[in-house]
């Protein structure tokens, strides 16, 4: 409802909603180039996202790859397991960046949210 019962200025409308759109395509650069770490193994593997979780480093300490403490096929196995847990780690990070940069935004669009997003 608008106060005083008038018509909405379509002018301002629009204008609101291009600044919008520029504040969200701003807070998705951001994103973009903003990193974010995820790590497993007490730091034994850290995997490095971006804001928008594209994968961009994994490292894996040399620690991690003992072969007189298992076989192969066991040190393998972990290895793939911290691995996983290391980018699931990296990519909440991110999840929880995105909320942080992009939440404001959605609340302002109404508070429903953007379609595809999170949140």
């Amino acid at each position: 409802m608008i106060p005083g019962g008038g018509q909405p200025n379509m002018q301002q409308l629009l204008q609101q909603a291009q600044k919008m759109q520029q504040d969200l395509a701003q807070a998705q650069e951001e994103l973009a180039q903003t990193e974010v770490d995820g790590q497993a193994g007490g730091g034994l593997v850290t995997a490095t996202v971006t804001g928008a979780g594209e994968l961009r480093a994994l490292k894996i300490d040399p620690k991690a790859v003992d072969p007189e403490a298992a076989s192969a096929e066991e040190t393998a196995e972990t290895l793939a397991d911290l691995v996983v847990a290391a980018v699931q780690a990296a990519n909440e990070n991110a999840q929880t960046l995105q909320q942080q940069k992009l939440g404001p935004l959605a609340q302002g669009l109404g508070g429903g949210g953007i379609p595809g997003l999170p949140f």
